[in-house]
């Protein structure tokens, strides 16, 4: 392991996300320490970025999540101090951590995405949850862990939910609700990992059901017939292509009642907690958590 060099796994920062990050990031020290690579926890928000240099540092473990860390912001960061980090590059990040632009680009390359409508102060409500129907998830398009999502099941609820969202961010999503099932697919190192089926004890998977719930049960194997198995991956892997993503990532879907896939969103700096849903499709390949974050430190790269 001493061909990485003394790693810094960066974890924590300031976004709404600080403490899953933290969470994913002491995961994550304490996986590469027991492989034997040199470890240290760096948190860019105690102290600058230029101590990697100072510090001797040869390369970054990036689990950081939302701004600032997973949005190109630190990736253009290190492409500048031309230090060696994980996941998807500059690029990539910033569309990934906007839903919506993620959502234009996929629906340009003609993949399957639920219909949505952009909201603002002079949007018309009504007219949406007719278009859109009942119940339809409110979403900041650029904050990540279901923070400030809601769903709206009565009619007159969106303009509520809208400046719910609207705390969050600028740009505000109106999605319409697909009822077959949210499952996700992670793609690490070009390859599609089996599919995981998320069935929540919540009304939605939200940030309890996501991170500190123990009722929210995954099933992977998902349960998909060997022929849906195969598309969802292959769309995952279309999806992770047409965003320019490296590395790993984590590819939500939602499935119709009739077999139908309608993909979510894309997660560059996916969790790494107990919880996380990741190292769960790895295990079912028979990889470790350890080794899952060995083969993520060895992707690293600058450019």
């Amino acid at each position: 392991m001493k061909q990485f060099g003394k790693v810094a796994v960066m974890m924590g920062g300031s976004s709404a996300e600080r403490e899953v990050s933290l969470m994913s990031g002491n995961g994550v020290l304490a996986a590469l320490r027991s492989k034997g690579v040199d470890a240290h926890p760096f948190d860019p928000a105690e102290k600058p970025l230029g101590a990697l240099k100072d510090e001797g540092f040869a390369r970054v473990f990036n689990i950081l999540h939302g701004p600032f860390g997973e949005d190109g912001t630190l990736q253009g960061a290190l492409e500048a101090l031309g230090m060696p980090y994980t996941g998807c590059g500059v690029m990539a990040s910033a569309i990934c951590m906007d839903k919506w632009r993620t959502k234009l680009l996929w629906k340009g390359a003609g993949l399957p995405i639920p219909a949505f409508a952009l909201l603002s102060d002079d949007s018309d409500f009504d007219a949406i949850e007719q278009e859109l129907g009942l119940p339809i998830f409110v979403k900041p398009s650029t904050e990540g862990s279901s923070i400030g999502v809601t769903k709206v099941k009565t009619h007159g609820g969106l303009k509520a939910a809208y400046e719910e969202a609207r705390q969050y961010d600028s740009i505000v999503i109106a999605e319409q609700f697909i009822g077959g099932g949210e499952y996700t697919c992670a793609v690490i190192d070009g390859q599609a990992y089996p599919t995981i089926k998320i069935e929540p004890a919540t009304e939605y998977y939200d940030y309890q059901a996501k991170y500190f719930r123990d009722d929210t049960v995954y099933r992977c194997p998902s349960g998909l017939s060997d022929a849906l198995e195969a598309r969802a991956r292959s769309l995952a892997l279309q999806a992770f292509k047409v965003l320019g993503c490296q590395g790993w990532a984590r590819i939500d879907f939602l499935m119709d009642e009739q077999g139908g896939i309608y993909l979510l969103e894309a997660n560059t700096n996916p969790g790494m907690t107990s919880h996380s849903l990741v190292p769960m499709a790895a295990r079912a390949e028979g990889l470790s958590y350890e080794d899952l974050c060995v083969k993520v430190l060895a992707a690293a790269h600058v450019g």
